[in-house]
């Protein structure tokens, strides 16, 4: 049974930082390019970032570019999320997505073909 589990979302102070985790199972992880993806009440979902099959290759929307940083860990099965410098605009529910194997990354939620639950980040005084 293929699972994706984020956990790490909570309230934050603007300027403070969170780290979010995506747990995988079920599925050859290391084949997948991993996404971050958010999408905040009213507002459609936006790739936020995206880390290549090898962790060669990483990409960010320009909003997060500079405050946010992908990362993976293929022998634990698990893909991270360091936010920091965040803004009140980051409130959202960020959700982790598998590509299809070997396609690389993209920003987009085409050919996501596994997606997690989503963990809520707010950030607010």
């Amino acid at each position: 049974q293929v699972q994706l589990v984020e956990s790490g979302g909570g309230l934050v102070q603007p300027g403070g930082s969170l780290t979010l985790s995506c747990a995988a199972s079920g599925f050859a992880f290391s084949y997948h390019a991993m996404s971050w993806f958010r999408q905040a009440p009213g507002k459609e979902r936006e790739g936020v970032s995206c880390i290549s099959e090898s962790d060669e290759s990483t990409y960010y929307a320009d909003s997060v570019k500079g405050r946010f940083t992908i990362s993976r860990d293929n022998a634990k099965n698990k893909v991270y999320l360091q936010l920091n410098s965040l803004k009140p605009e980051d409130t959202a529910v960020y959700y982790c997505a598998a590509r299809r194997p070997f396609r690389g990354c993209a920003l987009s939620s085409q050919e996501h073909e596994y997606w997690g639950q989503g963990t809520q980040v707010t950030v607010s005084s």
